[in-house]
């Protein structure tokens, strides 16, 4: 295996010590393989007890790669200290290219062995790093199709916090954020969408809708983590997807949900996106 990544997502407020919450799925990623890093795709404030949460439940030098949520953007102090945590946009490990500016810190792009990984701010307004309700407005395209023509591996993810095509829960059928994700600006999104598909990304991982899905749209596809929140949203199982890219080149994904009543993990979904 080249490498494998956790990715959990809106766990907003409830990190920390309670057994029930966030903490439970930092436990099960350690029991499991907690893989090279940890990616979470928004809604994570306060991103430092989230950090903290993980530091001392998986591990205290495991790589942590944040991304900004509508919640992080709307908050001065969650922005503050996600900037911080990028200082000049390279902070973080492995980074190759720093975002636009205005967006320098929380719109980025890493390399980890033969993989890339881009991380992008969608409340980026082409000045401002909190300057929209969500939307890939063109400088951010420009920036992402300049990052993808230029990164040179064989296999790219994007990260983001809004889907493009919101979907149900894939298993309690729940909607959340049907008409407020990235299609509630059809252009920006389609236009996002064939720039994945021109430079053949492997897959779309985002959150906000708090319910997990996988769905191949047009060739690409569009993962939503779901939230790992423990039994705080009763709506959703708390989730954990778990990607593996082997030395060949395929990339796997496996989705791990907690059962509320007997309180422990399955393995619900997995899949071969290559």
């Amino acid at each position: 295996m080249a490498l494998s990544f956790s990715v959990t997502a809106d766990m907003r407020d409830y990190t920390g010590d309670h057994i029930d919450y966030f903490r439970n799925a930092c436990e099960q990623i350690s029991f499991g393989g907690a893989g090279n890093f940890m990616t979470s795709p928004g809604d994570i404030d306060p991103p430092w007890s989230t950090y903290e949460t993980i530091q001392k439940y998986i591990a205290p030098d495991y790589t942590w790669y944040p991304i900004a949520g509508n919640h992080e953007t709307e908050t001065a102090s969650d922005m503050s200290w996600l900037r911080d945590y990028n200082e000049n946009g390279n902070t973080v490990p492995n980074v190759v290219n720093v975002g636009p500016s205005g967006c320098t810190e929380t719109t980025y792009s890493f390399d980890y062995d033969n993989v890339h990984f881009v991380v992008l701010n969608q409340y980026f307004d082409g000045s401002s790093d909190t300057g929209t309700d969500g939307d890939m407005v063109e400088p951010l395209r420009v920036w992402l199709e300049n990052d993808l023509i230029d990164h040179g591996k064989p296999i790219a993810f994007v990260l983001g916090h809004e889907p493009a095509f919101p979907q149900p829960d894939a298993e309690s059928g729940r909607m959340r954020h049907e008409g407020d994700s990235l299609n509630k600006y059809p252009d920006n999104r389609d236009a996002f969408w064939n720039i994945l598909s021109a430079y053949n990304v492997a897959a779309y991982v985002c959150g906000h809708t708090h319910n997990y899905s996988a769905v191949e749209i047009d060739g690409i596809w569009q993962i939503d983590a779901g939230h790992a929140r423990g039994l705080a949203d009763p709506g959703a199982k708390s989730t954990i997807v778990m990607f593996y890219v082997m030395e060949q080149g395929d990339v796997w994904y496996y989705t791990y949900r907690l059962d509320p009543i007997e309180k422990r993990w399955e393995l619900t979904d997995f899949n071969q996106l290559r």
